[in-house]
This record gives C-alpha cells, structure tokens and sequence, in this order.
C-alpha cells in the first residue's frame, strides 16, 4: 500500500486522528494475542528455557557452516531476549516500532518530524545516530520498565506519542561502525513492527532488502517509507518499489512517500507526514495495537522451529566431528603404543646409566662380583647382604629415572603422533580446534609427573614382585615337562633362602628391575641365585612397565579427550535444544 504526501494509504483508513495520547488499551489475553487456547506462564517458560540453552549452546570446533551457525545462534539469542521474552512477559506493553533503513535515508529527521520536537540527532555527518533512541508516552513508562532493549538505548518521554507505541530510532543497518551495524540489527529483532526508512536514490541497495526478507520470515510485521522522492520520478520509483514489495512477499507492508523537500534543517512540514501520524495514531488503537503484537509474535514463535531446527543440526555436526576426531585419535595411539613397548622389551630403559652402573657394580671388585662362585655356590651372609643392598640402591634410583626418561619420551612422541593425526593433511575436520585447544604447557607438566609417578611405582613393585616368586612353590617339573625329585626341589628351596642372606629382598628386587629393564647380564645372575622364581620374576616386572608405557600413552589421549569432553560436544547435546524445541511446538 502507499500514500503519497499529505494523503493517507490506499488502504480503508479511519480518519486521520491527532497525535495525542490514547487510553491505555486493556492488558492483553495471550489467548487473544496467539489466537489459540494457551497458559501464558508455560509458553513464557518455554520461551525462557529454550532461550537459556540457547545463549549456553557453543561450538568449539571449526568445520563447515560454523560462521553460519554462530550467526545463527547469535541472532535467535537476540529474538528470543529482546523481542519474545519481553514481550510475553508483559504482553500489554505499547508496540515497540524500530524505524530503521540506510545510512542517511532520515530517519532521526523523520521521528523527529512525527513526534513534533527534536528526540533524536539529525544531521549531515555520518553516523548521526551512535545511541539509539526509543520514544514513548510517558503513561507507558511503567509497560516498559523491565524491557531489556531500554539497557542499549536513550529514552525520551513525549505525550506526543500516542499510548500503545514506542518509536525506537535504530542506528544504520550499513553504518561504518560496526557496533552501530550490530545494534541495529539487534533492535530489530526487538520489534513488533519494523518501519523502514529508505530514499529514491537507496531504495535498491541489496542490504536492506536481505533484511526485509529475514523479517518476511520471521513473520514480522513491515511498514516502508520512502523519502526524498523528486516529484517528476514519482510514479516509476513509487512502481518499482511496489513490485520489489511484491517480489519479497511484502504486498500488503504499507507504502508511504515523501517528497523531496530540497536542502533544509529542522522537522519535516506537518502535511508531509501527516499520512504516517494518522497510520501510527490508528495503530496505537488498543485492537489494532494487539493484533499488530499478535501476528508478529505468531510470525517470531513459528519462525523458531526452524532456526531451532537448524541450531540443532549444527550441534549435532559438531557432536559428529568430534566422534570422529576420537576415532582417529584411537586409532593413532596404536602405533605409540606398540612401538614404545617393543623399545621396553628390546631394552631400552637399560641403555646408558642403568648399564654403566651395572658393569660397575658386577665388576670383579664389585659387591655383586663374586655372589655366585664358579662352583654354582652362593656366598654371602646376611650382613654381607646387607651391605651389598646398601651398595645398589644407586641401580634403583637409575632405574626410575630410566624409566621415568622413557616414559616422558613415550609421551613426547605420542603428543607429536597425535597432533600430526589432528593437523595433518588427512586430518579431521575440526581437528586443528582440538590442537589449538590442548594446551602444551600444561600437557607437558602432567606428562612429567605421571612419568616420575609410574617410574617410582614401578620400581616400588619389585620388592614385592621378588618376595612372591620366591614365595612360591618351586615348579614340580621343568618347562619341557621332565619331573623333578623332591631332593632337587628342596635344595630350590634352600637355595633361595642363601640369595635372600647374600643380598637381600631389596637387592634382589634391584637386579630384578635392571633384568626386566634388559639387562641380560642382571636375568643370568637372577637365575642363577633363585632359579625359575627370578624368571617369573623377571617377566611380571617387564610386563608391568610394558603395561605403564600403554598407561602413559593414554595419559597423552586423556589430555586432548579432555577437549573432547566439551558438553557441547557430547552425542545428546543437540537433543536439549530438540526437546526445547518440542515443548514450544506443543504450547502454539
């Protein structure tokens, strides 16, 4: 619909009424304003719920349509809480009307012109507006106390304004500033009407009509002005705008046209603006107000379920992505793993201090030369055993630190194998998040003291491990199954009861742990002083440290599943925002 200066839309209109206040219209029934048998509390609860899931749904990794979901996100989080929830929480206060367009379209010039008095900045510098400005009749004050868009906003009061509308002079949707671009476009979705303000010379600019058409699908409720029209291109420009109305599904928004007035300051004339006073006085009728209200919020509640839809999809893929991410992540820590305990059983905890100490303390002169004399004989008594305990404790400590020294490089290379599976060519998507996301400092720090923590464990164990081999009843026949006498037995026995004098539990824990760390020379010499107890022995303890290399891989994978264990990452996370989503269908 249009209307030219001084007349009023092609639409049935009443007749033009003055600008003044209006009886406040009776508070609203959600029944009336939704057109349907409804709680007005389980709806504003529903709204309220999906809108906390909403401001609390994030997505941590970057795959494809995450820019577009994050917009996404971000402007259903400003339709729920500056439009639904305010709205539903006070459904008798006035219709908010956002007047909003291009840079320099004059939309300060405009609401100044229809309030009668200068609220709002008008000039020529760009930007004018830099703080919106919301104008209301100062009987609404109290119906809008608590709406949020009052925190972003100057407020003015005018009893110029009819009661039932506030005007709400929004920044320019093309500022060069972007927090006023963001504004504006959050104030938007605040409306219950928008009424947008463009010229004969903007009105194809293709950002305002990419906005017209997400208010078409919102539902919202649309009213155009068109400014500074020269009279001779009038009927073109005024044809042309109507069939691009039509095209984005907006033929019946209201029209109105103003002339171009030429250079001048101050309010627009009275009769150039006077088809939208008489419309806005009309629309502030408490009927006309409510049904304005209702079909833009019928229009913002079904145009939820598919933006909730499409959030939920958007969880869902970063749940998927991060499924597959632990995949890969499974599947890399295979390699390390086997790799590093091949390394335990070839020997490698044993290379370097661990057998430089053993050659000195085997050494002829050394406290372990000369346990087991060449006649097969054990000699040592218990305070010789004593004494060469003492002795090798140093072989105890270079075994942790071995161990430790191995486990840490376990880590160090199962971090590289699992960053080169997030980042690499064949990488995951969104695996370059979950690396930026580990953080090394602190990977680096644990991995240490686990290391130190499994090493000393570790070592711990033998004592323990050696007193229950020797513990043991000594095998009844030999591995290839040759039965023993019971006199080979019981000298087994006395056997290992002479090791114990000649060196103790702690000492032959200590040569116990230099075998399982490979040590040939260490398992011989166990063998000979307690027999098939130090095989077993032997075993079990390499076994174990096989056992805490796998554990401290897992340590890395427990590090970068860590990012993984994100809520919105989880295989329901999507499932809140569907069952939010079910409930508000159930309630319109």
């Amino acid at each position: 619909m249009s209307a030219q200066p001084g007349t009023a839309p092609v639409q049935p209109v009443q007749t033009a009424q003055p600008l003044a206040p209006h009886a406040r219209h009776a508070a609203s029934d959600p029944r009336d304003v939704l057109a349907r048998p409804l709680a007005a509390t389980s709806l504003l609860d529903a709204v309220r719920d999906l809108r906390r899931d909403v401001e609390r749904t994030g997505f941590p990794l970057e795959i494809e349509g995450i820019t577009s979901a994050r917009a996404s996100r971000a402007r259903l989080v400003d339709q729920l809480g500056e439009h639904l929830v305010p709205r539903l929480t006070e459904l008798s206060a006035p219709a908010v009307v956002v007047v909003s367009g291009s840079t320099g379209a004059g939309k300060s010039t405009l609401v100044n012109s229809l309030v009668g008095t200068e609220v709002s900045t008008a000039g020529v510098l760009r930007p004018t507006t830099r703080r919106p400005v919301l104008v209301h009749n100062p009987l609404d004050a109290e119906l809008l106390s608590h709406h949020p868009v009052l925190e972003s906003v100057s407020v003015v009061a005018d009893e110029n304004v009819p009661r039932g509308i506030a005007l709400l002079d929004a920044p320019d949707l093309d500022s060069v500033l972007e927090s006023n671009r963001e504004s504006a476009h959050r104030l938007l979705e605040a409306a219950d009407l928008w009424l947008f303000v463009t010229t004969a010379a903007r009105y194809g600019d293709a950002l305002p009509w990419r906005v017209l058409q997400g208010a078409v699908e919102r539902g919202a409720s649309i009213a155009m002005v068109l400014n500074r029209v020269p009279p001779a291109s009038l009927p073109t420009v005024r044809g042309d705008l109507l069939d691009r109305l039509r095209g984005h599904g907006l033929q019946g928004s209201p029209l109105f046209v103003v002339p171009d007035l030429g250079p001048h300051e101050g309010l627009l004339p009275a009769t150039v603006v006077a088809p939208i006073r008489r419309w806005l006085a009309m629309l502030a009728g408490p009927d006309r107000a409510r049904t304005v209200i209702g079909r833009t919020l019928r229009g913002s509640l079904a145009a939820l379920r598919p933006w909730v839809d499409e959030l939920a999809e958007a969880v869902q893929a970063q749940a998927d992505a991060a499924s597959a991410i632990a995949a890969v992540l499974d599947e890399a820590v295979v390699g390390p793993t086997a790799q590093v305990s091949a390394s335990i059983r070839g020997g490698a905890v044993a290379d370097g201090a661990v057998r430089a100490r053993w050659a000195e303390l085997a050494a002829d002169s050394g406290p372990l030369g000369g346990v087991v004399r060449p006649s097969g004989r054990i000699r040592g008594s218990a305070r010789e055993g004593r004494a060469r305990t003492t002795a090798i404790e140093p072989l105890t400590e270079d075994l942790t630190r071995s161990a430790a020294a191995t486990l840490t490089a376990a880590g160090a290379q199962t971090e590289e194998v699992l960053r080169a599976a997030l980042t690499g060519p064949d990488g995951p998507e969104g695996g370059a998040s979950v690396d930026a996301a580990w953080t090394s400092a602190t990977l680096r720090t644990g991995r240490r003291s686990a290391a130190e923590q499994a090493a000393r464990a570790w070592t711990a164990q033998g004592p323990r491990v050696v007193r229950a081999a020797l513990t043991q009843a000594p095998a009844e026949s030999t591995p290839d199954g040759v039965s023993r006498g019971r006199r080979e037995v019981t000298r087994e026995v006395r056997r290992r009861r002479k090791a114990e004098n000649a060196l103790g539990d702690q000492g032959l824990a200590a040569v116990a742990l230099a075998a399982a760390a490979g040590v040939r020379e260490a398992r011989d010499l166990l063998v000979d002083l307690i027999d098939t107890a130090g095989e077993r022995a032997v075993d079990e303890l390499r076994d174990d440290l096989v056992a805490r290399v796998a554990g401290q891989v897992a340590v890395e994978r427990s590090a970068v599943g860590e990012v993984l264990a994100d809520p919105d990452l989880a295989e329901d996370a999507a499932s809140r925002l569907r069952l939010r989503l079910a409930v508000l269908k159930g309630l319109t």
